[in-house]
């Protein structure tokens, strides 16, 4: 019989007893070994992958890509400008639910793992073994953070390991607070909007304190796919993904089973909305973002900066809403061009039907689009989103005659039928059934600027009806003929030569014959009436354009040419000959309102600014504005009264200046000080005298305001193709033009009393309101006389005619029984005949 022998186990040769503890042992041995390989193998990894790991210094400067944001002065938004919408918020301004709807969906141990989350990888392997591919992953929030800043999108080891490393490294030098708020700041949520601010704002319209759980939920949702799980790609999609969410909150007991339930039910809003925009100023935003982009380059549209504009957001509602107002009032005197569109109403049966063809056409202006759906004798059906159907009552309809040629209109119609028809697309402008009006987007367009005249700071500035329809800005682009408007230049040119305003000038036909011109000028009158001889004063209200011309030409063409360049124009844009005195200048609205600053002032020569300060994205300043002050209280008048050219522009006066405080205050420095350009008391006769030009002149319709401390000048140029008026207080300077970019007439009377005025009132009544009336302050130097209203001299005792009018000291015109010339006044040289 054989025997098999077997050989013998080592383990066999220990006694049972031992043979566990030699197992524990080895396997010991075996793990050990492992962790050491690893941990060799982890030393090598961090050694190669040293080299390209990002600093803690880099880690700490980290810039979001945040656009330019421009404010008013009052720190309301006017624009966001950039690719990347992003509002960065600190972690103290995320509502706590929003907290927990991205830990719920994305790592819920955040605030327990060190960056790393072990028992995290393990439970996404388990469950993708079991579902036999990758279902779940293991990237914590601090790992998606450091994979998003710093490294490619490319996935091999190297990256993973890379990930890890720097993971580690954040949670070592950041707070988990801190962390979060990088990444839901940072972290794209579709529709170009980066980070949770941005996102509630693009897809709610809201900030995140408005923000309901069932939103929450839909922004922690977009993060796994966000071009495709956003509620705008698809609400569907969004709504899954929401629902996983709020699953996963429920579970986690972040949030009731009621508040589940609530939310889960809730629709999902499917469109986008704009920024949060507090004030309408778009002409502002671009002049900014223009002024940006050459100061800093394109780092502008992602650096975060903050400009604070000088814009006041009370006073650009107001200015937008004049002009808009003041051009549709001019619109309907000229007739209805007929409808902007025509659809086939038969098949647009249901409300979102009607919406969604009214899509197809912008608000323009202000201006709602609306669908015709029925006409009937003297009234029509009309359907609006928002509003649905509304009845245009006859008084709605009836302003709306056919425009013919050559601005002129048909007869006033007698039936809706006249003019509008089923199917017609229109305009409207209101915001209830009860206010809304039929109208038309104006062919016309207008430009409104208001400025502080004590430093030139924009205050209100409206580049035309719509900048969305036109980016062309008519304030700072447009280079208008200013019309009548110029005048009071010129006056001020003669009051430093020593006219007054009692000074008599002819107003009669004149033959301008001068040498090297191609034929004779014939200056005209609109209305071709002549008032023979006439005071300054009443030439200026009355707007008489043959005075100017004599004016001009008395106290020297290149003298005047000369003398109203220290306004601030330049003398490329001025003609040098007589026309000058009508106003046939190429000046900008913003040009005039500076100019005329300088009678609202007291003659100073400020410049206009339109930002206050600019912040980068820490709050530190890198520019503040420090605009020269028109300060009458700043100086005193070391020299006689400026009589020449030469002395008024070298200022003749000194700045009281020293360092020390006055009663509390500390003086101006010189450098801040804008410059004398004309004497206080030229410039206060001037601002009288176009007071008058409201109370019984041209700019007469701006006596509804009833405030005496107001003044102004109408301009109207040939064949009225512009149409001006330029008003101010001792607070507000303001210029309104209206015309066509075209350059084409306005209609016949459609001058700046018609057309511009009423703009600037409106404007002026909401920006002035109830404030106190500030009207250019008294000078010394000005005695008020007695004078002859036909003769301009002073009155004699028994002339019962007597009017009483404003002097310079010293340059009084002579009396009625005096014989001789009077030499200190060139206009009244006894009989010496005029031209």
């Amino acid at each position: 019989m054989l025997a098999h022998y077997r050989r013998c186990n080592k383990l066999e040769r220990f006694p049972v007893a031992k043979r566990y503890l030699v197992l524990i042992s080895r396997i010991c041995m075996v793990l050990v070994s492992a962790i050491a390989l690893i941990a060799f193998a982890n030393v090598c990894a961090y050694v190669y992958l040293k080299p390209a790991l990002p600093d803690v210094d880099s880690l700490r400067d980290v810039q979001l890509q945040v656009p330019l944001r421009v404010y008013t002065r009052d720190g309301k938004l006017l624009a966001a400008i950039g690719e990347q919408r992003r509002i960065p918020v600190r972690y103290e301004q995320l509502p706590k639910k929003l907290i927990q709807a991205f830990l719920a969906t994305e790592d819920d141990r955040f605030f327990q793992h060190h960056g790393v989350d072990w028992q995290g990888i393990l439970r996404a392997a388990v469950a993708n073994l079991k579902a036999g591919g990758i279902r779940q992953g293991a990237s914590t929030i601090t790992m998606q953070v450091a994979r998003d800043m710093f490294l490619t999108p490319r996935r091999d080891m190297k990256r993973k390991m890379s990930e890890i490393y720097i993971s580690l490294l954040m949670e070592s030098e950041f707070t988990k607070e801190e962390i979060f708020s990088l990444y839901v700041n940072k972290i794209f949520l579709g529709q170009r909007a980066y980070g949770v601010g941005a996102a509630a704002e693009v897809y709610f319209g809201k900030t995140l304190e408005q923000l309901t759980v069932a939103e929450m939920a839909t922004l922690a949702g977009i993060p796994t796919a966000p071009s495709v799980v956003n509620p705008v790609a698809s609400a569907e999609a969004a709504r899954v993904r929401r629902s996983h969410v709020l699953g996963r909150m429920l579970q986690l007991n972040y949030i009731t089973q009621a508040e589940y339930d609530e939310a889960k039910a809730s629709s999902v809003e499917s469109r986008l909305h704009g920024a949060s925009i507090e004030a309408d100023a778009p002409y502002v935003a671009e002049m900014v973002r223009n002024e940006m982009q050459s100061k800093y380059g394109d780092d502008v549209y992602t650096a975060g900066y903050k400009v604070f504009t000088t814009i006041d957001s009370r006073l650009q509602a107001a200015a937008t809403v004049a002009l808009r107002t003041g051009l549709l009032e001019y619109d309907r005197r000229h007739g209805y061009r007929g409808a902007t569109a025509k659809v086939d109403a038969s098949k647009l049966t249901t409300p979102k039907d009607l919406d969604g063809q009214l899509e197809e056409f912008p608000v323009i202006g202000g201006l709602r689009p609306a669908i015709v759906q029925k006409v009937d004798a003297k009234s029509a059906k009309i359907y609006l989103r928002d509003l649905g159907e509304v009845t245009l009552p006859w008084e709605k309809l009836s302003w709306a005659r056919r425009e013919l040629p050559d601005e002129k209109v048909d007869r006033w119609p007698t039936q809706a039928s006249e003019i509008l028809s089923r199917g017609d697309v229109i305009y409207t402008v209101g915001r209830t059934a009860e206010t809304l009006l039929f109208v038309q987007v104006p062919e016309a367009q207008s430009a409104l600027v208001s400025v502080d005249p004590k430093d030139g700071a924009v205050v209100a500035l409206v580049g035309g009806f719509d900048y969305f329809q036109s980016k062309y800005n008519r304030v700072t682009q447009a280079r208008r003929q200013p019309g009548s408007g110029f005048k009071p230049f010129v006056y001020a040119a003669a009051f430093d030569k020593g006219y007054t305003p009692a000074s008599i000038i002819l107003d009669a036909p004149i033959v301008i014959d001068a040498a090297g011109m191609e034929q004779a000028w014939r200056p005209k009158e609109d209305t071709n009436k002549f008032y023979g001889p006439i005071r300054l004063r009443e030439a200026l209200v009355h707007s008489r354009n043959l005075v100017s011309v004599r004016l001009m030409r008395a106290i020297g063409g290149d003298y005047t040419w000369n003398y109203v360049t220290r306004f601030g124009f330049d003398k490329s844009q001025l003609p040098n000959d007589l026309t000058l005195a009508l106003g046939t200048a190429e000046l900008s609205p913003l040009q005039m309102a500076i100019g005329y600053s300088a009678f609202a002032n007291g003659g100073y020569k400020v410049n206009q600014y339109s930002i206050d300060r600019i912040e980068d994205a820490g709050g530190k300043v890198l520019q503040q504005a420090a605009p020269a002050l028109a300060c009458a209280e700043c100086d005193r008048v070391t020299d006689p009264p400026l009589a020449t050219p030469a002395a008024t522009a070298a200022g003749a006066r000194t700045a009281v200046l020293d360092g020390a405080a006055h009663d509390g205050k500390t003086m101006i420095p010189e450098k801040n000080l804008a410059p004398q350009i004309i004497r206080p008391q030229v410039a206060y006769l001037l601002a009288d005298m176009m007071k008058d030009v409201i109370r019984r002149g041209t700019g007469v319709r701006a006596r509804s305001l009833n405030r005496e401390d107001i003044a102004g000048k109408t301009g109207t140029t040939n064949d009225h193709h512009d149409a001006w008026f330029n008003g101010f207080n001792g607070d507000l300077v303001t210029t309104v033009w209206t015309g066509f970019d075209q350059d084409r007439s306005l209609g016949d009377g459609e001058e700046g009393a018609h057309v511009a005025v009423p703009t600037w009132t409106y404007y002026m009544h909401e920006a002035l309101g109830k404030a106190p009336k500030h009207g250019v302050p008294l000078p010394d130097g000005i005695v008020t006389v007695r004078i002859s209203p036909e003769t301009g001299l002073l009155a004699s005792a028994d002339n019962p005619n007597g009017i009483m009018e404003k002097f310079i000291e010293g340059n009084l015109p002579k009396s009625e029984l005096y014989e001789g010339p009077n030499s200190s006044n060139p206009m009244n040289d006894g009989d010496k005949p005029l031209f």
